[in-house]
């Protein structure tokens, strides 16, 4: 079985990597079978994890029937595939874009806005003297640098204009390292998928042959 699995694995694996030289019917039927299974994987994971548990289970052996108002607008979101009471569903839409953004927005805060503000208030010098001095200045230029660039209510021209294209530069700067840091994740993942073929795969050949 061990065996058969590797085999397995080898085949869908080969199969997605098909697609670098165009796309076939063996790389449509990986990716088919890949959706299918993570489609019906989620669909498991949330009628155990969430219908079950945090909802039939404390309800009826707890007795915490408050969670049934979440149960009706939950139940609502599929009213969306009949036209005549699809408006139920906006209802659910309405309560779960409010909550969201409230709970994001003080994330955010906490996460985003406040540390960058503490970042730009840095006092000049710090324990590392002249490298955190650079590196104080070069944080301040680039968040009112991007702040102007972001503001549209005057025309980026002068002096207004020379910083909204430092704040550019910031911008794509920042651009290519999120990039870079998720070409550096996907090879990660390329090295795995390689080093799994060539050990476990091919390995494997002496055990067959």
């Amino acid at each position: 079985m061990e065996l058969l699995q590797i085999w397995v694995m080898a085949f869908f694996t080969l199969a997605l990597f098909s697609f670098l030289y165009k796309d076939n019917p063996v790389y449509k039927l990986a990716e088919h079978i890949f959706a299918g299974l993570t489609a019906g994987y989620q669909v498991g994971l949330i009628w155990d994890t969430i219908i079950l548990q945090k909802l039939w289970d404390p309800m009826i052996g707890a007795g915490q029937w408050q969670l049934l108002v979440p149960g009706v607008l939950g139940v609502f979101m599929f009213a969306r595939f009949w036209p005549r009471i699809s408006w139920l569903s906006r209802i659910s839409l309405a309560f779960v874009m409010g909550t969201t953004a409230g709970v994001f927005l003080v994330t955010e805060l906490h996460g985003r806005v406040l540390p960058q503000m503490q970042w730009t208030m840095l006092a000049l010098g710090g324990e590392n003297g002249f490298a955190a001095t650079i590196l104080a200045i070069i944080v301040v230029i680039g968040v009112i640098s991007t702040l102007i660039y972001f503001y549209f209510s005057k025309e980026h021209t002068g002096i207004f204009g020379g910083a909204a294209k430092v704040g550019i530069w910031f911008i794509m700067i920042s651009f290519g390292a999120h990039f870079g840091y998720t070409v550096m994740g996907r090879v990660s993942l390329l090295i795995g998928r390689v080093q799994f073929l060539v050990e476990d795969w091919i390995g494997s050949f002496s055990t067959i042959f």
